[in-house]
């Protein structure tokens, strides 16, 4: 019976070509450390700038109850910045400063990123340019008035099935398979953009491929020169890709350590300025922590997420990256802090939207 079963799955595979499933059902769970079974390209860094350090560095501590959360969820690395100097870091199993882990989906924010670099070099003209103009799959039908900023807003509109634990959903295939542009752009718009937010991976990668077109290079060749070297990031990251020299995989996978990320985290606490330096523009940086207020499932207007970034209403000023697994930068402006934490897994208990270590990791920020 089970060879039968696993002749037919076999079989089925070849003949949808879904060959993806053989490593989808391999290695069954998605981890941190998954940049080691796909293929990668390198986002180089230049000249490092290490953060200063603070003088009471190391000298705070979690609360017991935080520290415990952080254990039972798998912690491998916590960090913050506060006044722009390194306050804290800690490393759990065997992870250090320079350890790549996989941010999953806090690379949505560094696409995010990237897009408002290009509108702030004229790669893209503006958020509200239609992305027919680089991707001809969208030029007819409702796909003709899907703009870069439903891209941004997680409104486009699309079909695309954001199931993880189903193998033969659109979000694996892109995850495990070899042909992101084929997933990406094969989606239909069946509702009118830019009014309906569902949060939707296949948003995220079609903006990288419209950044691939509007800038005539890879997303990690362009991270590299306009985000990683000026923010002075001190180890080269890798963007996981769907094959050799193929596509990077825009909605996830981006690989760094927590003092890199933290940069990102920094950026945006100066409203997208390194060291007074803009690298995306105020308009720009706004509206990524701004709520896009577009009706969710619920019927409700969404006051949780901007352009790519999500937004803790119970926190007033506070928003944050977050990764599938538990990855976070969070950014508190009212306490000049950054914090970043990775780890193998997120709690399975959450808060008005957010698992409850987001809270919880605020809520420590708030009284550094």
């Amino acid at each position: 019976m089970l060879l039968s079963l696993i002749t037919l799955s076999t079989a089925y595979a070849f003949i949808s070509g879904k060959t993806y499933l053989f490593k989808a059902v391999y290695y069954n769970f998605a981890g941190i450390d998954d940049y080691e079974i796909f293929d990668n390209n390198t986002v180089k860094n230049g000249e490092g700038q290490p953060w200063p350090v603070s003088g009471s560095y190391n000298k705070i501590e979690c609360s017991d109850s935080l520290r415990q959360l952080l254990s039972e969820i798998k912690t491998v690395a916590l960090l913050v910045i506060k006044n722009d100097s390194l306050l804290y870091e800690k490393y759990w199993d065997g992870y250090s400063d320079s350890s790549w882990s996989n941010s999953f989906s806090m690379a949505k924010s560094i696409t995010s990123l990237l897009t408002g670099i290009a509108i702030r070099e004229g790669k893209i003209k503006s958020a509200d340019e239609v992305v027919s103009n680089y991707l001809p799959e969208f030029k007819e039908g409702l796909a003709a008035k899907l703009k870069i900023r439903d891209l941004l807003t997680m409104s486009s509109g699309s079909n695309w099935d954001e199931a993880y634990s189903n193998p033969l959903s659109i979000t694996t295939e892109s995850y495990y398979g070899s042909n992101l542009y084929k997933s990406a752009t094969g989606v239909k718009i069946v509702k009118e953009p830019g009014t309906h937010h569902a949060y939707k991976s296949g948003d995220t990668e079609l903006l990288g491929l419209v950044l691939q077109k509007a800038t005539g290079r890879a997303l990690s060749d362009y991270a590299s020169e306009k985000l990683w070297q000026p923010l002075g990031a001190e180890h080269p990251a890798l963007w996981s890709t769907d094959k050799s020299n193929g596509n990077e995989k825009a909605f996830c996978c981006f690989n760094s350590n927590v003092r890199d990320f933290a940069r990102i985290g920094q950026l945006m606490l100066d409203s997208g300025r390194w060291k007074g330096s803009p690298i995306i523009d105020s308009t720009f940086y706004a509206q990524s922590v701004t709520a896009c207020n577009i009706p969710d499932d619920d019927g409700l207007d969404c006051d949780y997420y901007g352009y790519q970034w999500w937004i803790r209403p119970e926190f007033p000023g506070v928003f944050y990256a977050r990764g599938i697994l538990g990855q976070y930068i969070i950014i508190i402006p009212s306490k000049n802090t950054v914090l970043v934490r990775l780890g193998h897994k997120r709690s399975d208990r959450w808060n008005n939207g957010a698992p409850e270590e987001v809270d919880a990791l605020i809520n420590w920020g708030m009284k550094l």
